[in-house]
C-alpha cells in the first residue's frame, strides 16, 4: 500500500504541479528542514530577530514577470484590491536595497496561476529602494483549501485534517551577502491560523489588514535578513 501510494503520488505530478512537495508540506517535513535550517544560524540577542522561514509551497515558479516599485501585480487576478508595503534591512536595522523579493499568492478563489493556466497573475518580482522600502498592488488573500483531488488530499481525509490554509502572501527576498528568506505573511483575521495544514504560521508572521474608507485594504511589514554564514570544511 505504501508503495502505490507513492506510486500514486508520483503520477500526479506534471509541469504545474509537485504532489512531492505537497506531500512533504502537509507531513510537516518541509517545515522541520526549514525549522533545522533556522536553528544553526547563531542569534546574536543584541540585533533584530531575522524574519522566520516558512515553505516554499508546491506553486512557486522560477520565472515571473519584473514590475517596479509600486506597480500592480494581480495582472488581471480577481479579489478585493490590496495594497503591500514594507521594508528590508539587516539585524543591525540597517536598510538593504536591490534586494530581489518575488511575489505570489492565490486568487479570491484560491487558485494560483500554474493551476489555472498558461497567464501568468498575482506574480511578480522587483527590488527594494535604496532605502529598503518596496511597494506594491495586489489583491486581499483569502484561505484556500490546497489541493485534495490526488493521494495527499486521500491521506488528509484519513487522517481528519482540514485541507485549508490561512489567508496569506508568498515571499522570497535575496540580497548579496545575506541569506535568502522564504516566508509568507498571513492575516490577523483569517480563518485556519491554528490548522495550517502545512504547519507554516508563526505568530511573527501575522501581519493586520486594514481597510480605508475607499475599501481598499492595507498591510506593511518590515522583513530582516540575516548575514550569510560561511561554512569551511
Amino acid at each position: 500500500m505504501g508503495v502505490d501510494f507513492l506510486t500514486q503520488t508520483g503520477q500526479m505530478c506534471d509541469d504545474k504541479r509537485q504532489e512531492f512537495i505537497l506531500l512533504s508540506d502537509i507531513l510537516g517535513l518541509s517545515m522541520l528542514v526549514v525549522d533545522i535550517d533556522e536553528s544553526t544560524n547563531s542569534h546574536d540577542q543584541t540585533n533584530l530577530p531575522a524574519t522566520l522561514a516558512t515553505v516554499l509551497g508546491p506553486f512557486y515558479a522560477i520565472e515571473s514577470p519584473r514590475m517596479n516599485d509600486g506597480d500592480d501585480v494581480t495582472q488581471g487576478a480577481q479579489g478585493k484590491k490590496c495594497r503591500v508595503s514594507g521594508s528590508v534591512k539587516n539585524q543591525q536595522g540597517q536598510a538593504i536595497g536591490q534586494a530581489k523579493i518575488e511575489v505570489w499568492q492565490a486568487d479570491e478563489t484560491g487558485l494560483y496561476d500554474v493551476q489555472v493556466g498558461n497567464e501568468t497573475y498575482a506574480r511578480a518580482h522587483f527590488y527594494s529602494q535604496p532605502d529598503g522600502r518596496f511597494s506594491f498592488q495586489s489583491i486581499l488573500p483569502e484561505p484556500y483549501p490546497i489541493p485534495v483531488d490526488g493521494p495527499v488530499g486521500r491521506l488528509l481525509r484519513y487522517a481528519h485534517r482540514p485541507p485549508w490554509r490561512p489567508a496569506h502572501l508568498h515571499f522570497k527576498i535575496q540580497a548579496v551577502g545575506y541569506k535568502p528568506l522564504i516566508t509568507h505573511i498571513f492575516r490577523q483575521d483569517s480563518q485556519h491560523l491554528d490548522e495550517d495544514p502545512v504547519f507554516g504560521v508563526k505568530d511573527s508572521l501575522i501581519a493586520d489588514w486594514a481597510i480605508d474608507s475607499q475599501g481598499v485594504y492595507h498591510v506593511h511589514y518590515d522583513f530582516v535578513l540575516s548575514h550569510s554564514i560561511a561554512i569551511g570544511i
